[in-house]
Protein backbone atom coordinates (compact mmCIF):
# COMPACT_ATOMS: atom_id res chain seq x y z
CA UNK A 1 0.00 0.00 0.00
CA UNK A 2 1.25 3.56 -0.22
CA UNK A 3 2.97 4.75 2.44
CA UNK A 4 1.34 7.54 4.98
CA UNK A 5 2.04 7.81 8.44
CA UNK A 6 -1.74 9.40 9.02
CA UNK A 7 -2.58 6.28 7.55
CA UNK A 8 -0.83 3.20 8.33
CA UNK A 9 -0.57 4.05 12.33
CA UNK A 10 -4.12 2.96 12.82
CA UNK A 11 -4.70 0.80 9.80
CA UNK A 12 -6.17 -2.34 10.95
CA UNK A 13 -4.31 -5.82 9.97
CA UNK A 14 -8.23 -6.92 8.56
CA UNK A 15 -8.62 -4.03 5.96
CA UNK A 16 -5.20 -4.40 5.01
CA UNK A 17 -6.01 -7.97 4.31
CA UNK A 18 -9.38 -7.24 2.28
CA UNK A 19 -8.32 -4.84 0.33
CA UNK A 20 -5.21 -7.14 -1.03
CA UNK A 21 -8.01 -9.74 -1.50
CA UNK A 22 -9.74 -7.64 -3.93
CA UNK A 23 -7.01 -6.46 -5.26
CA UNK A 24 -5.82 -10.04 -6.10
CA UNK A 25 -8.92 -11.10 -7.51
CA UNK A 26 -8.87 -8.11 -10.40
CA UNK A 27 -8.52 -4.72 -10.93
CA UNK A 28 -11.35 -3.37 -9.40
CA UNK A 29 -11.55 -0.79 -11.42
CA UNK A 30 -13.68 -0.88 -13.96
CA UNK A 31 -15.16 1.56 -16.23
CA UNK A 32 -17.67 3.58 -15.44
CA UNK A 33 -20.33 5.76 -17.63
CA UNK A 34 -19.11 9.16 -18.75
CA UNK A 35 -22.09 10.01 -21.00
CA UNK A 36 -25.67 10.10 -19.76
CA UNK A 37 -26.80 7.34 -22.59
CA UNK A 38 -24.40 5.20 -20.48
CA UNK A 39 -25.98 5.94 -17.21
CA UNK A 40 -29.05 5.58 -18.23
CA UNK A 41 -28.23 1.86 -19.31
CA UNK A 42 -26.26 1.41 -16.45
CA UNK A 43 -29.30 2.35 -14.26
CA UNK A 44 -31.59 0.28 -16.75
CA UNK A 45 -29.65 -2.99 -16.48
CA UNK A 46 -29.25 -2.66 -12.53
CA UNK A 47 -33.02 -2.63 -12.29
CA UNK A 48 -33.33 1.14 -11.09
CA UNK A 49 -37.46 1.24 -11.70
CA UNK A 50 -38.57 3.28 -14.20
CA UNK A 51 -39.57 6.42 -12.24
CA UNK A 52 -36.03 6.03 -10.95
CA UNK A 53 -34.96 6.50 -14.44
CA UNK A 54 -37.25 9.66 -15.43
CA UNK A 55 -35.81 10.71 -12.22
CA UNK A 56 -32.06 10.42 -13.32
CA UNK A 57 -33.29 11.76 -16.57
CA UNK A 58 -34.53 15.14 -15.28
CA UNK A 59 -31.54 15.49 -12.83
CA UNK A 60 -29.42 15.46 -15.76
CA UNK A 61 -31.36 18.08 -17.91
CA UNK A 62 -31.02 20.51 -15.13
CA UNK A 63 -27.37 20.12 -15.33
CA UNK A 64 -27.33 20.34 -19.00
CA UNK A 65 -28.60 24.12 -17.91
CA UNK A 66 -26.00 24.65 -15.00
CA UNK A 67 -23.18 22.96 -16.41
CA UNK A 68 -22.54 23.82 -20.24
CA UNK A 69 -19.13 25.13 -20.97
CA UNK A 70 -17.56 23.83 -17.89
CA UNK A 71 -14.47 21.68 -17.71
CA UNK A 72 -12.38 19.82 -15.28
CA UNK A 73 -8.53 21.71 -15.01
CA UNK A 74 -7.74 18.64 -17.12
CA UNK A 75 -9.65 19.87 -20.25
CA UNK A 76 -12.08 16.84 -19.36
CA UNK A 77 -16.06 17.87 -19.90
CA UNK A 78 -17.15 18.72 -16.38
CA UNK A 79 -20.81 16.62 -17.27
CA UNK A 80 -18.50 13.64 -18.09
CA UNK A 81 -17.22 14.09 -14.10
CA UNK A 82 -20.76 14.42 -13.21
CA UNK A 83 -21.61 11.70 -15.20
CA UNK A 84 -18.96 8.99 -13.87
CA UNK A 85 -19.59 10.04 -9.85
CA UNK A 86 -23.25 9.08 -10.59
CA UNK A 87 -22.24 6.37 -12.41
CA UNK A 88 -19.84 5.39 -9.24
CA UNK A 89 -22.78 5.66 -7.09
CA UNK A 90 -25.28 2.96 -9.26
CA UNK A 91 -22.42 0.57 -9.35
CA UNK A 92 -22.63 0.26 -5.11
CA UNK A 93 -26.90 0.28 -5.67
CA UNK A 94 -26.95 3.82 -3.92
CA UNK A 95 -30.42 4.94 -3.53
CA UNK A 96 -31.91 7.71 -6.53
CA UNK A 97 -31.43 10.42 -4.35
CA UNK A 98 -28.30 9.95 -3.77
CA UNK A 99 -27.05 9.59 -7.73
CA UNK A 100 -29.05 12.55 -8.70
CA UNK A 101 -26.97 14.32 -5.57
CA UNK A 102 -23.84 13.00 -7.06
CA UNK A 103 -24.86 14.03 -10.32
CA UNK A 104 -25.04 17.65 -9.21
CA UNK A 105 -22.98 17.66 -6.49
CA UNK A 106 -21.37 20.66 -7.64
CA UNK A 107 -24.48 22.33 -8.25
CA UNK A 108 -23.67 25.19 -5.97
CA UNK A 109 -19.67 24.88 -6.12
CA UNK A 110 -19.87 25.71 -10.28
CA UNK A 111 -23.22 26.03 -11.50
CA UNK A 112 -24.34 28.81 -13.39
CA UNK A 113 -27.85 30.13 -12.86
CA UNK A 114 -27.68 33.75 -14.89
CA UNK A 115 -26.75 35.44 -12.14
CA UNK A 116 -23.94 37.03 -10.59
CA UNK A 117 -24.04 35.36 -7.09
CA UNK A 118 -21.56 33.30 -6.31
CA UNK A 119 -21.66 29.60 -3.88
CA UNK A 120 -25.15 28.57 -2.46
CA UNK A 121 -28.37 31.12 -2.13
CA UNK A 122 -31.62 30.69 -1.02
CA UNK A 123 -32.56 31.35 -4.76
CA UNK A 124 -30.59 28.40 -6.26
CA UNK A 125 -31.98 26.23 -3.47
CA UNK A 126 -34.73 26.88 -4.27
CA UNK A 127 -34.17 25.87 -8.03
CA UNK A 128 -32.92 22.53 -7.64
CA UNK A 129 -35.55 21.69 -5.01
CA UNK A 130 -38.30 22.66 -7.28
CA UNK A 131 -36.48 19.96 -9.89
CA UNK A 132 -35.18 17.53 -7.70
CA UNK A 133 -37.18 17.95 -4.14
CA UNK A 134 -36.48 18.65 -0.54
CA UNK A 135 -34.32 15.06 0.17
CA UNK A 136 -31.65 15.35 -3.26
CA UNK A 137 -31.80 19.32 -2.45
CA UNK A 138 -30.65 18.82 1.15
CA UNK A 139 -27.75 16.26 0.50
CA UNK A 140 -26.19 18.62 -2.49
CA UNK A 141 -26.22 21.03 0.09
CA UNK A 142 -24.66 19.35 3.09
CA UNK A 143 -22.26 17.85 0.15
CA UNK A 144 -21.67 21.47 -0.20
CA UNK A 145 -20.95 22.83 3.37
CA UNK A 146 -18.98 19.56 4.18
CA UNK A 147 -15.31 21.21 4.55
CA UNK A 148 -13.05 18.04 3.07
CA UNK A 149 -8.93 19.33 3.01
CA UNK A 150 -5.90 18.28 4.34
CA UNK A 151 -6.58 18.95 8.03
CA UNK A 152 -10.38 18.11 7.79
CA UNK A 153 -9.99 14.42 6.42
CA UNK A 154 -8.38 13.19 9.78
CA UNK A 155 -10.70 14.40 11.68
CA UNK A 156 -13.27 12.88 9.58
CA UNK A 157 -11.94 9.96 9.38
CA UNK A 158 -12.17 9.99 13.36
CA UNK A 159 -15.83 10.63 13.50
CA UNK A 160 -17.20 8.46 10.64
CA UNK A 161 -18.78 5.70 13.20
CA UNK A 162 -20.59 8.80 14.65
CA UNK A 163 -22.31 9.58 12.02
CA UNK A 164 -26.28 8.69 10.45
CA UNK A 165 -27.46 7.64 7.70
CA UNK A 166 -27.83 11.13 5.42
CA UNK A 167 -23.65 11.91 6.79
CA UNK A 168 -22.75 8.24 5.34
CA UNK A 169 -24.46 9.36 2.06
CA UNK A 170 -22.84 12.67 1.88
CA UNK A 171 -19.44 10.91 2.50
CA UNK A 172 -19.90 8.29 -0.07
CA UNK A 173 -20.77 10.99 -3.03
CA UNK A 174 -17.93 12.60 -1.65
CA UNK A 175 -15.83 9.06 -1.97
CA UNK A 176 -17.74 8.62 -5.11
CA UNK A 177 -16.10 12.14 -6.41
CA UNK A 178 -12.42 11.20 -5.67
CA UNK A 179 -12.93 7.94 -7.27
CA UNK A 180 -14.13 9.53 -10.36
CA UNK A 181 -11.83 12.80 -10.45
CA UNK A 182 -8.31 10.16 -9.80
CA UNK A 183 -9.26 6.99 -11.97
CA UNK A 184 -8.74 8.10 -15.63
CA UNK A 185 -5.01 9.68 -14.02
CA UNK A 186 -7.11 13.23 -14.91
CA UNK A 187 -5.39 14.83 -11.76
CA UNK A 188 -1.70 14.36 -13.70
CA UNK A 189 -3.40 16.27 -16.79
CA UNK A 190 -3.71 19.58 -14.73
CA UNK A 191 -0.52 21.80 -14.11
CA UNK A 192 -0.51 20.77 -10.58
CA UNK A 193 0.10 17.23 -10.19
CA UNK A 194 2.64 17.19 -8.08
CA UNK A 195 0.56 19.03 -5.05
CA UNK A 196 -2.35 17.05 -6.09
CA UNK A 197 -0.14 13.88 -5.62
CA UNK A 198 1.19 14.81 -2.17
CA UNK A 199 -2.61 16.01 -1.28
CA UNK A 200 -3.12 12.18 -1.65
CA UNK A 201 -0.09 11.15 0.50
CA UNK A 202 -0.94 13.77 3.70
CA UNK A 203 -4.48 13.13 3.79
CA UNK A 204 -6.71 12.13 0.85
CA UNK A 205 -5.10 8.63 1.32
CA UNK A 206 -7.28 8.12 4.24
CA UNK A 207 -10.36 7.90 1.62
CA UNK A 208 -9.65 4.13 1.37
CA UNK A 209 -10.05 3.69 4.67
CA UNK A 210 -13.36 5.47 4.98
CA UNK A 211 -14.71 3.82 2.11
CA UNK A 212 -14.04 0.36 3.72
CA UNK A 213 -15.38 1.56 7.23
CA UNK A 214 -18.85 2.73 5.57
CA UNK A 215 -19.21 -0.79 3.90
CA UNK A 216 -17.66 -0.39 0.35
CA UNK A 217 -14.85 -2.42 0.18
CA UNK A 218 -14.97 -2.61 -3.25
CA UNK A 219 -14.87 0.99 -3.58
CA UNK A 220 -11.69 0.96 -1.45
CA UNK A 221 -9.97 -1.21 -3.47
CA UNK A 222 -10.55 0.67 -6.79
CA UNK A 223 -9.91 3.49 -4.68
CA UNK A 224 -6.48 1.87 -3.56
CA UNK A 225 -5.93 0.76 -6.85
CA UNK A 226 -6.41 4.38 -8.41
CA UNK A 227 -3.96 5.47 -6.02
CA UNK A 228 -1.54 3.39 -6.76
CA UNK A 229 -1.40 3.98 -10.71
CA UNK A 230 -1.53 8.03 -9.90
CA UNK A 231 2.10 7.11 -8.35
CA UNK A 232 3.13 4.94 -10.96
CA UNK A 233 2.71 6.80 -13.85
CA UNK A 234 4.35 9.44 -15.66
CA UNK A 235 2.63 11.92 -18.62
CA UNK A 236 4.82 13.34 -21.03
CA UNK A 237 5.13 17.36 -20.78
CA UNK A 238 3.61 17.94 -23.57
CA UNK A 239 -0.37 16.52 -22.41
CA UNK A 240 0.35 18.37 -18.95
CA UNK A 241 -0.85 21.57 -20.12
CA UNK A 242 -4.08 21.54 -18.21
CA UNK A 243 -5.12 24.41 -15.64
CA UNK A 244 -5.25 23.90 -11.37
CA UNK A 245 -8.82 23.88 -11.33
CA UNK A 246 -12.00 24.06 -13.00
CA UNK A 247 -13.10 26.46 -15.94
CA UNK A 248 -15.56 27.79 -17.59
CA UNK A 249 -14.75 28.10 -21.57
CA UNK A 250 -15.80 31.46 -22.75
CA UNK A 251 -16.00 32.21 -26.17
CA UNK A 252 -13.17 34.13 -28.20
Amino acid sequence: MISSNNFTKKLEVRLVKEIELWLARSKPVTIYAQTNIQLFNQLRLAHYSEADLSYIYDAYQFSLQIFSGRFRGSGKPFLAHLVGTASILTSLGAPVNAIAAGLLHAAYIYGEYGTEEKGMTEAKREQVRSTLGAETEELIARYTLLKWNKNTIPEIRDRLDTFDSTERQILLIRLANELEDHLDLGILYCANAEPRREYIRSSLYLSVEMAYKLGFPALAAALECTFREIFSVELPAAVRKGRNSSYLLTSV
